[in-house]
């Protein structure tokens, strides 16, 4: 499947707009069905990085930015890499969750409503280590 190109805007704000109007109006169906739902208030949490590492995201990030359109991309790829998510509290496999793996270590999360009828974005990245992504990879195929 052909990924967009790189979304160059100008400022944190038409990135937010774009967000909004692309993902926040209509979810986006994936290949196998399900909708995904956008919430205004995941942007900060999507497109913004911890500075210090310390889970307060706290600093634009242009790299996840620029593949914003690569999110519908992936949750529409009949080819991409479907794990169960990670829950850090249990400490266990969720498969309420679910992990999307793409080309160029590309990564999407999503939440599912206790019946799955639907899904919820939770944040897109890419894996920034070969360490990171082996890991998402031992995740169960998610089912």
């Amino acid at each position: 499947m052909e990924y967009p190109a790189a979304l160059n805007l100008s400022t944190i704000e038409e990135y937010r707009q774009h967000y909004e109007e692309e993902y926040c109006q209509n979810p986006v169906i994936t290949f196998d069905g399900i909708p995904v739902y956008f919430k205004k208030d995941r942007f900060s949490d999507a497109f913004f990085e911890s500075s210090k590492r310390n889970g307060i995201k706290d600093q634009f990030s242009e790299i996840r930015a620029k593949r914003m359109d690569w999110i519908k991309a992936a949750l529409q790829d009949p080819d991409a890499d479907i794990r169960a998510g990670w829950d850090k509290i249990k400490k266990q496999y969720d498969f309420k969750r679910r992990v999307c793996i793409v080309v160029r270590k590309y990564v999407v999360v999503i939440g599912f409503s206790p019946d799955r009828s639907k899904a919820f974005f939770y944040t897109a990245y890419v894996a920034n280590s070969l360490e990171s992504l082996n890991n998402l990879r031992k995740a169960p195929k998610w089912k």
